[in-house]
């Protein structure tokens, strides 16, 4: 019997799908409205991978992302170990009766690299935000470990919020806002056994917090690109072992799973694919197998699923599957700055 034929890149559903998301998300999202921006951060970037800004009033976005800002009211309010950088949602700027923190400010880490990475990509100048009390702000935020909270009411620390650090200071330009030492031994203690890294110390290998590490460790100039051409050279961290862990996580359907044992995922064919990317090692890859799991993660609808054939879209897995096609240079898509989960183009802005 002969095979099925592959579908090919749909790519206006998925124009269609995101300029629906970026105009009016779904009653199933009202849940994630504290993620409001980042929501907005898969539908501008995967607007962005497709060619496609031109769809969206960039001056309209840009102005309703400045407004999550949050700033200090006086120069007392400088020192008061608050972080003054975006809040995730309109809920977040208002008082709430479980929030800990008497002067209302819901600003988070995940919120504001996605404000700026919209910024960014948009073209927005990053010159006229407020960096030095935005970055000097951050600093309240990193623990004597290494890592950081999210927010200053306190939250957990893993390596998520350590990226999101650097991922800002490197679109700021400015590595002010954290210890960049004490970061790195706290990626490096998250490194385990079999070469993935987990999210917190001592934990499993899990592909986003691989992801988060090497990223990371990249953006603050700790590792060199391409560590995989030359094996004997010496690294912050252990490459063979992160190789070896991280090319067997390419699954027999062609897809990526985040950890051992579990379903392929759309999402990690960007999370893994990525660490393979910035490590020079993604040539090792079964880019065929893996370019057929995503097509045939498409939905009908437009956008990706989370699995192979399941039947609805989300925006998730739908920014992640452009990422990750985006990565094996699938044709109308743009080029992605790996590192930084933006196009490449957008770093060629202020």
């Amino acid at each position: 019997m002969a095979e099925p034929e592959q579908p090919e890149f749909a790519r206006e559903r998925h124009v269609l799908f995101l300029e629906a998301m970026a105009s009016e998300l779904p009653a199933d999202y009202a849940s994630q409205e504290v993620n409001h921006l980042t929501l907005a951060y898969f539908a501008v970037a995967g607007l962005s991978l497709l060619r496609e800004l031109d769809s969206v009033n960039k001056d309209q976005i840009a102005k309703w992302i400045l407004s999550f800002q949050v700033h200090p009211k006086t120069d007392n309010e400088l020192d008061n170990g608050q972080f003054y950088g975006f809040c995730g949602s309109r809920t977040t700027q208002f008082p709430s009766t479980n929030m800990k923190d008497p002067c209302h400010n819901g600003s988070h880490l995940a919120s504001t690299y996605s404000a700026l990475a919209i910024l960014k990509i948009v073209g927005y100048d990053l010159a006229n935000i407020d960096n030095k009390v935005l970055l000097s702000s951050m600093r309240n935020l990193q623990q004597p470990d290494g890592s950081f909270m999210p927010t200053h009411i306190g939250a957990e620390t893993d390596l998520r919020f350590v990226y999101c650090a650097a991922a800002i200071c490197s679109m700021l330009k400015d590595w002010t806002g954290m210890d960049k030492e004490k970061a790195k031994q706290y990626i490096l203690s998250c490194q385990s056994y079999d070469g993935g890294f987990g999210l917190v110390p001592g934990s499993e290998s899990h592909g986003g917090g691989t992801f988060c590490a090497v990223a990371a460790l990249c953006l603050m100039g700790f590792i060199q690109v391409d560590l995989a051409s030359n094996l004997q050279e010496p690294s912050s961290i252990d490459v063979r072992l992160l190789l070896e862990w991280c090319l067997q996580r390419q699954a027999a359907d062609g897809g990526f799973q985040g950890r051992r044992n579990k379903s392929s995922d759309t999402c990690y064919a960007f999370w893994i694919g990525g660490v393979l990317k910035i490590i020079g090692a993604y040539r090792f890859i079964d880019h065929g197998a893996l370019r057929s799991f995503l097509l045939y993660c498409q939905s009908p609808y437009g956008g990706f699923t989370k699995f192979l054939y399941d039947q609805f879209p989300d925006i998730y897995h739908s920014y992640y599957g452009l990422a990750a096609l985006s990565l094996l240079e699938e044709e109308g898509l743009e080029p992605l700055c790996t590192e930084l989960g933006i196009l490449s183009a957008a770093l060629l802005t202020a």
